[in-house]
């Protein structure tokens, strides 16, 4: 049986009965309970003078239940928290800050490593109020709440001549090979405007495209134009979903030499670094906003804020190292991610 804690009822029936001058066996058969708990509760809880009080012996039970749990490293105003809190509206993650945390000394605390699950808990137990949402707002989802995604039916055509990717070479999968991207769009209010995606699977490396729109010309030319800007070295194939964008891949495949591959329909866990990074990426760009005003330049920098941010699939370091270190290995490093 499991143990219950003394209820205030169950205090102010032991104060009554030793009043009346019951002993404790007939207390415990009144309440239900064992005379060990009863005389427990008693010799515990009685004050100074010996005498048993329901409101002091109740306050007695509450401090030294406070007194005996741990005590929480993540308490706004203290500096970890400022710090986590900090790193936190560096769009980094939880996850992120944990293994930064865990891998690097702060002598100013005594122990300054928390984990992931701690920040969020420490996020989602602030009381209502601006901190708050300003954080929940700083995490990757920035949502109390999850939506359940319902089902639907694929109304999306059937791209020409789609080469799929169960006839993929396997250096792809390995990811062991620089030079095989995961691409996508991510579109603006209204699916009027949209922003290309191209992510290196071996590296987690970013490139942002500014589309005109979602059209396929628009996939063509700036998929084209931003794949052309890297070395051959690292040009060898893009994974993509079936999006309608596509229907021109072999003009795509003419101008940069890049070999195209299709997902399954429904199988976002096929281009999973591209899905990761859309997640990463919806911070800077949320959903519901006009993609159209962000130019080039102003891309580039979200992209490189982006590959500077540690990954835990690499020890945390950063893609933009990784990047370094894998095409190092090829003897050819791009001078456009030096």
């Amino acid at each position: 049986m499991s143990y219950h804690e003394l209820s205030v009822a169950e205090r102010a029936t032991i104060q009554i009965g030793l009043l009346n001058k019951f002993s404790q066996r007939r207390i415990a058969r009144l309440l239900n309970r064992s005379p060990s708990t009863i005389s427990r509760e008693i010799r515990r809880n009685r004050t100074a003078h010996g005498h048993y009080v329901t409101h002091e012996a109740q306050q007695s039970m509450s401090a030294r239940r406070q007194a005996c749990r741990r005590h929480r490293k993540l308490v706004p105003g203290n500096q970890l928290f400022e710090l986590v809190a900090y790193l936190l509206r560096k769009r980094f993650s939880p996850e992120q800050i944990a293994g930064k945390l865990r891998s690097m000394e702060f002598p100013q605390f005594e122990d300054a490593y928390v984990c992931r699950e701690t920040i969020y808990n420490a996020v989602y137990a602030l009381p209502v109020g601006e901190l708050r949402k300003e954080l929940i707002i700083c995490l990757r989802q920035g949502k109390t709440t999850r939506k359940p995604r319902s089902g639907g039916v694929d109304r999306r055509n059937q791209i020409p001549d789609m080469v799929s990717i169960h006839v993929r070479p396997p250096e792809v999968e390995d990811r062991l090979m620089p030079g095989h991207w995961e691409g996508d769009l991510i579109k603006g209010k209204a699916n009027a405007s949209a922003v290309g995606t191209l992510v290196e699977r071996a590296s987690g490396y970013l490139m942002l495209v500014k589309m005109n729109d979602a059209t396929a010309t628009s996939a063509v030319e700036g998929f084209s134009a931003a794949l052309n800007r890297l070395p051959l070295a690292v040009r060898k194939s893009m994974t993509y979903d079936q999006g309608r964008e596509m229907v021109r891949h072999a003009q795509i495949t003419q101008k940069t030499g890049v070999a195209i591959y299709f997902c399954d329909p429904h199988s976002p866990w096929q281009r999973g670094s591209n899905e990761n990074i859309n997640g990463l990426i919806r911070q800077y760009l949320p959903k519901g906003t006009d993609l159209s005003i962000y130019s080039q330049e102003q891309l580039d920098a979200i992209a490189y804020e982006l590959n500077i941010r540690p990954r835990k699939r690499f020890d945390f370091k950063c893609p933009i190292e990784v990047m370094t270190e894998v095409m190092a290995k090829q003897h050819e490093v791009p001078a456009s991610i030096q």
